[in-house]
């Protein structure tokens, strides 16, 4: 999944915005670190807390870099943990619901499918395929 940031130079410095995510914005003194921090940025911009029905806007796909557009790559855990809670919420699912239609005996065992941390196995990805069957792996992990 890569969203986009328009860079601005003010000065000697950098400061980026994310096209897609309102109030997803960094700074930096050079575009090296301006890259990095804007995916840092990203990164912490997607994970909502898990009590929250807000969900962040996925990428445009229309948009193509330029010299003032970056593209940048969300993390692919990151990225997947996203997508089971986007594709969650968007079917009207609450955890415990999507834990027991995926057969989880803890609500805890789903939850970590929308933590960062989760390294889900094929079974675990073709159950999420099952329950969320517009759920792309591709565009999770940016294929």
């Amino acid at each position: 999944m890569k969203y986009h940031f328009k860079v601005h130079k003010d000065g000697k410095y950098y400061w980026a915005q994310s096209i897609e995510l309102e109030g997803c914005i960094t700074q930096a003194t050079s575009m090296k670190v301006l890259r990095k921090n804007m995916q840092e940025a990203l990164n912490l911009y997607v994970q909502e807390p898990e009590h929250s029905k807000d969900l962040a806007a996925l990428p445009d796909e229309s948009i193509r870099r330029s010299k003032t557009v970056e593209e940048i790559e969300l993390d692919p855990q990151t990225a997947f943990s996203f997508m089971v809670r986007y594709h969650r919420i968007k079917q009207g699912m609450t955890q415990s619901q999507a834990a027991k239609k995926m057969g989880f005996d803890s609500l805890f065992s789903y939850q970590r499918l929308e933590k960062k941390s989760c390294n889900p196995s094929l079974k675990m990805i073709h159950k999420i395929k099952q329950v969320f069957p517009d759920f792309s792996i591709d565009a999770a992990i940016g294929c």
